[in-house]
């Protein structure tokens, strides 16, 4: 099932050789000439590379030159990184006044010496890719340059055998009950049933469609299976075949139309539309009004593993299947692997199965796969394989999990495929923040955008909340502060399944060459290292036990890897960095989280121009940063924890490219920089448990590129500032903002919010002990869609003119016993301030 990319990478490749910049950059440095071999020679071997991809299968000597081509896309995409390094450098020389010290500093950057040394390796690439293109004439490839992948068509009905669907009782009484419920209005309820592949939405769906008061409530049920192709001339044959038995494929859309009228006039219908995937609303809006002449109390199941295609068809909240309990999948496995009653025969099998259920995490489909593989056979070592084996190296047929789940990764565009192969490096159970996500995707190149001058972290997170939405990720914490996701164990399985040649994750190993590489030293040992490293981009290297020199360790790494682009090395006991770090020209992304014995980062570290996030979050030690950390320009992002009273103000207001700064932990930490209005491009600020932090930069207010502020556990800070007040902003640009944690606080500051009052989307404020009301200009905040509020024992009442702000949609209190009081639904004083928000929760008082 292992994807090979090579189409898509060549094409990424291929758009950088053909943009504006590279035509200067060759012209610059003399290559042009060979810049266009390179080219045509790509485009040459990519136009067959479509028809490689769908049968290399069937050849193991296909399947490996289709590795070569990948390989080789890779290491022309290092040249290219090679001359954007170059032109860091030069940046870097132009500044200032310091040109000779800088020259030495950056000493080897010799023009000559690179315009040679660049034109031999693009005249060794070329060499290479002619090679490559020679050898596929023996294929008898065909060009082929559609990259839409032809997907297979998965066919569902309404019939469903009750007895063999375990623990979804309490799901479909919920439905049902919905489905009786009486509706006013003329638009037709639409139920969203919304979870991930082989979860059981279409088993509950089959329930619900079966069940004797649903057949006797409506007069007529129709099932459609729409799969991918939303066309709406099929499924109104469709509709028509279920509903009336009549077979209408050759009539045209008119004829359908009034055979769709005749079915459905004066009726009460009820219609499952099954395993949606389409995303255009004018396709849904069009099939919506064609259902338009049933009668009052019609209703619409619909299920779908695309959170955006609910919200597009849902007129009532989706409804989010929850996975299976342990309890029910073990009865259902155990249904399924043996005959009934003969579990009691073999003790030490189901003692086996159910560590097998373990790994199918409440995925009923997952639970039928492994049962049926296992029903022919009382083997135990069989079992045990089963068991022990990685999901997605078992056989699988068709209609099994990981096959299913795969429907949904075929429908991902090439982009988003690659970012989620990725996420196949951490480990099962890994729990990663938003930060982290994209900081890695971006130092890997792998977001690209069709909008010219769209940020990356901009990018990274529509990417991220697309993976989300389509069931890829799991929300585990929405924390303002770092927000974090997880995969479920199947989709990780997935990921494996399509990475396999590039990703080495714990312990899968791969044949091919790793390109991305988790390595645990407390589980792993240094000699495991794989062999090949020349082409790793990422490595996780972890040491919390200190079984090795990860200093020692971290150069031979190094050593072995021109090409890091991340370098990951929290938790690794390090004390200091090795001395060759310097020379990984293309380090986009440097974590030394929690390494708290390093005192001080080298300066050769300022050589690495294309270090975009620098991660230092639990290095207390660090007494300094270094002193040329200016010459990182292209930085950012900057976590500093420190125990220092003071930082080099100079120095980090000089990164003028920072667009996260977070200072965490700085427990001694008594001011900010007072020049931090010359970070002009900042977007995101977390100041978060810098407890001896006395006050904010007036600076501060002149960031007008702002949009997230984190302020958590400050004691001694003072928010009031009342000399800003009177130069505040009216331009500002603040979209989310949490407080908490800062006791002298009474009331929220009026210089942060009133010059955002129409662009804040979310406001958190939490653990502020003396906060006893919210100002009365709170109704001004007309963009606001999420207030959280928690843990503020004084406020006593909500101000006037909440019930003003439309587009509030998420109220949460939590510990704020006088004010749950005020908000209890329908009789609280402050009920009718709220009662427009739909999603609304107050914790339980003693007084309700």
């Amino acid at each position: 099932m292992a994807e090979s990319f090579a189409f898509e990478i060549a094409g990424k490749v291929l758009e950088k050789l053909g943009s504006a910049a590279y035509e200067t950059i060759s012209l610059a440095w003399g290559v042009r000439e060979e810049f266009e071999k390179l080219k045509l020679t790509l485009a040459a071997i990519r136009a067959v590379v479509l028809d490689a991809e769908q049968q290399r299968a069937r050849s193991l000597e296909l399947s490996l030159w289709l590795q070569r081509f990948k390989d080789a896309c890779y290491h022309v995409e290092d040249l290219i990184d090679e001359f954007e390094i170059d032109a860091l450098r030069r940046q870097v020389l132009k500044r200032g006044s310091t040109v000779r010290k800088v020259r030495h500093f950056f000493s080897g950057s010799n023009p000559l010496a690179f315009r040679f040394r660049m034109g031999y390796k693009i005249k060794k690439a070329n060499e290479m890719l002619k090679e490559i293109a020679a050898e596929k004439a023996k294929f008898h490839l065909t060009e082929k340059h559609e990259t839409n992948v032809i997907h297979r068509e998965r066919e569902t009905y309404s019939f469903v055998k009750t007895s063999s669907v375990i623990g979804r009782d309490e799901a479909k009484q919920h439905l049902i009950n919905l489905l009786m419920n009486p509706t006013d209005g003329e638009d037709i309820p639409v139920l969203p049933i919304v979870g991930i592949g082989g979860i059981g939405k279409t088993t509950l769906a089959q329930l619900v469609f079966n069940e004797e008061s649903v057949k006797s409530h409506f007069e007529l049920r129709i099932w459609v299976c729409v799969t991918e192709d939303f066309d709406i001339k099929q499924l109104m044959i469709k509709i028509i075949k279920s509903a009336t038995g009549m077979n209408c494929k050759d009539m045209n859309k008119e004829e359908l139309h009034k055979v769709l009228q005749d079915c459905l006039n004066g009726k009460r219908f009820f219609m499952v539309l099954d395993d949606v995937w389409n995303e255009d609303k004018k396709k849904w809006s069009e099939l919506k009004d064609l259902l338009c002449g049933g009668a009052q109390g019609s209703k619409i199941i619909v299920t779908t593993r695309i959170r955006k295609v609910a919200t597009i068809t849902g007129t009532i909240p989706p409804y989010d299947l929850e996975h299976l309990s342990y309890e029910n999948c073990l009865s259902l496995f155990l249904k399924l692997a043996f005959k009934e009653g003969e579990e009691k025969q073999h003790d030490n099998l189901v003692r086996i199965g159910e560590g097998i259920v373990q790994k199918c995490k409440g995925v009923a489909l997952a639970v039928k796969t492994l049962g049926s593989l296992l029903c022919s056979t009382r083997v135990q070592h069989d079992w045990e394989l089963v068991r022990d084996s990685e999901l997605w190296k078992l056989k699988q047929e068709e209609n099994d999990i990981l096959p299913a789940l795969k429907l949904s990764y075929d429908h991902l565009p090439w982009y988003l495929k690659q970012c989620f192969a990725f996420c196949s490096v951490f480990p099962k159970d890994f729990e990663f923040s938003h930060l982290l996500l994209i900081s890695l995707w971006m130092a890997n190149g792998f977001l690209q955008s069709p909008y010219e001058n769209e940020e990356p972290e901009d990018i990274g997170n529509r990417y991220m909340q697309e993976l989300l939405s389509r069931s890829f990720f799991q929300q585990v914490d929405d924390d303002l502060l770092f927000p974090t996701l997880k995969m479920h164990d199947l989709v990780h399985d997935l990921a494996l399944s399509v990475a396999q040649n590039e990703v080495n994750s714990c312990n899968h190993y791969s044949t091919g060459n790793v390109r991305h590489l988790w390595f645990d030293l407390s589980k792993q040992d240094a000699s495991q290292l794989p062999n090949n490293l020349r082409c790793l981009q990422s490595l996780f290297l972890l040491n919390e036990d200190g079984k090795a020199d990860s200093e020692s360790l971290v150069a031979e790494v190094i050593s072995r890897s021109k090409h890091l682009r991340v370098l990951h090395l929290a938790n690794c006991s390090l004390e200091q960095l090795p001395n060759n770090i310097r020379y990984l020209k293309q380090l986009r992304c440097l974590n030394l989280g929690n390494n708290g014995n390093i005192k001080r980062l080298a300066n050769s570290i300022c050589n690495l121009q294309s270090l975009q996030t620098l991660s230092l979050g639990g290095c207390w030690g660090i007494e300094e940063l270094p002193k040329d950390i200016r010459y990182l320009i292209s930085l950012r992002s900057l976590m500093v924890t420190t125990k220092q009273t003071r930082l080099q103000e100079n120095r980090i207001s000089c990164l003028t490219s920072l667009r996260t700064l977070i200072f965490s932990e700085c427990e001694n930490l008594e001011k900010l920089f007072e020049d931090i209005q010359n970070l002009t491009a900042l977007r995101e600020l977390f100041i978060v448990e810098c407890n001896n932090l006395v006050s904010l930069p007036q600076g501060l207010n002149y960031l007008t590129a702002l949009e997230i502020l984190v302020i958590f556990n400050c004691e001694k800070l003072d928010l009031t500032m009342e000399e800003l007040e009177l130069e505040k902003k009216e331009d500002g640009s603040l979209r989310k903002l949490a407080i908490g944690g800062v006791p002298k606080l009474e009331s929220l500051p009026q210089w942060i919010l009133l010059g955002s009052a129409k662009t804040l989307q979310r406001l958190t404020i939490g653990e502020l002990e003396n906060l006893s009301m919210l100002p009365t200009w709170f109704q001004h905040l007309t963009s606001l869609q999420t207030l959280e509020i928690g843990d503020c024992p004084k406020l006593s009442f909500l101000p006037e003119g909440l019930q003003h702000l439309t587009a509030l949609k998420k109220l949460h209190i939590g510990e704020c016993q006088k004010l749950s009081k005020r908000c209890i639904k329908e009789t609280g004083e402050d009920w009718p301030k709220i009662a427009h928000v739909p999603d609304f929760y107050c914790d339980e008082t003693d007084d309700k």
